[in-house]
């Protein structure tokens, strides 16, 4: 490992290695597929698209993640290998046999099963992958396998489509005396929305837990971060999320909600709100992104469904991109999907300055206004006034630099 470099990756955790090479898939020449390793074997967990189509690595996926151990996760970028069939179940299963066949572990007797392979692929959708690239590009990553800064970097920018940068983050605590490691690396841009909106994230820690608490505290988590950012209201087919625990942190296993379990739980829902922050600045065509709190709603659910009614709303994320304090589409987008709110209590503020309240226009100065959502994060509050629930989301403006990228994006 590089000492002079922190290594703020995937493989900062014990027992983790990983690589990313170009195998071309991408015709742009770019890193374009992923290998991370586990020798020891980890306990694992997912989330994935809830979109009724979903990708031939998913379908795979979602398989193998019931195994007990997971040596690796295989991944490729530049192609969904989605609506491809028969044959596109049989290329992901093909990727893991693969990986599973080039992995040299020193302390397994035995061979690795494919079935501790997860798959994960991104890109265009509907074009089979171009197996002997990747095939060869599995066998390149093999073989420069490394727990460096170097291959955990080099993993995050294998992974990347149109993001325009890799976004990672690494988390490290107590638990009664042992340093725990939690990192963490995700992809995303476009076709984004709630409901598992992470598009790739991996996540690797060296805390001992047991599968179904890692699994119970993933979910927790993505419900409290990355599945709370909307870009463009559009869920992805290849939606995917693994976390994976070598258990070499020497802690007291985890295996119930105990302390240890409230303090890692934690740490996790930090690293992905920092990745869901990231992918927010990183969106298609993004210059700032914005957090929606609502308070005062009858009910969680209302709170959820208005929060989203704001950063979803076209005109809201074009003011926003343009500096305008137009606090009338806030309003609008909050009383056009039906939630229960109370007209003489309603308010809104950006940032600490209240443009609306009571329901009715407040005083304030435009041009400080203007200056708060231009910055490159701030937060919308809005009261309903019906009640004491309430929700946050993330968002991001809406740019000319959108529409560019996806009109030129195209098989």
């Amino acid at each position: 490992m590089n000492k002079k470099m922190k290594n703020n990756t995937i493989t900062s955790p014990k027992g983790f290695l990983a690589a990313g090479v170009r195998s071309g898939i991408k015709k742009s020449g770019r890193n374009d597929l992923g290998l991370l390793v586990c020798p020891a074997g980890a306990r694992a967990a997912a989330v994935f698209t809830t979109n009724k189509i979903v990708s031939a690595a998913v379908t795979v996926c979602k398989q193998h993640i019931k195994s007990t151990s997971i040596s690796a996760v295989v991944v490729n970028s530049g192609n969904a290998n989605a609506c491809t069939g028969e044959k596109g179940i049989k290329n992901a299963i093909a990727m893991c046999s693969k990986t599973a066949e080039e992995l040299k572990i020193d302390n397994r007797q035995s061979t690795i099963d494919n079935r501790e392979v997860l798959v994960a692929s991104t890109g265009i959708i509907g074009e089979h992958l171009p197996m002997q690239n990747v095939l060869g590009g599995i066998e390149k990553a093999a073989a420069v396998l490394s727990d460096s800064p170097e291959g955990g970097l080099d993993f995050a920018t294998a992974i990347m489509t149109t993001d325009t940068r890799p976004k990672q983050a690494v988390r490290e605590f107590d638990i009664f005396g042992c340093k725990v490691t939690i990192a963490g690396t995700v992809k995303g841009a476009g076709m984004i929305a709630p409901n598992m909106a992470t598009t790739l994230c991996f996540i690797t820690t060296d805390a001992d837990i047991s599968k179904p608490m890692l699994g119970s505290a993933l979910k927790a988590a993505i419900g409290e971060s990355l599945n709370r950012l909307t870009v463009d209201v559009h869920q992805s087919t290849n939606d995917t999320a693994i976390i994976l625990a070598s258990g070499l942190a020497g802690n007291r296993p985890i295996v119930s909600k105990c302390p240890r379990y409230k303090k890692f739980e934690k740490a996790l829902c930090e690293l992905c709100d920092d990745l869901a922050r990231q992918m927010a600045l990183d969106a298609e065509g993004a210059t700032r992104m914005f957090k929606v709190v609502v308070n005062g709603a009858a009910t969680k659910a209302d709170a959820a469904k208005a929060c989203r009614a704001i950063a979803d709303y076209p005109l809201v994320k074009c003011a926003i991109h343009g500096g305008d304090p137009n606090w009338g589409r806030i309003i609008c987008a909050v009383g056009s999907v039906g939630v229960k709110l109370n007209p003489e209590k309603l308010s809104c503020k950006l940032g600490q300055i209240t443009v609306f309240k009571n329901g009715r226009p407040a005083k304030f100065d435009r041009a400080r206004a203007s200056k708060v959502i231009s910055q490159t994060e701030h937060t919308i509050t809005v009261d309903l006034g019906a009640g004491k629930a309430s929700d946050f989301c993330y968002g991001c403006d809406l740019s000319a630099g959108y529409v560019s990228i996806n009109a030129d994006y195209h098989t």
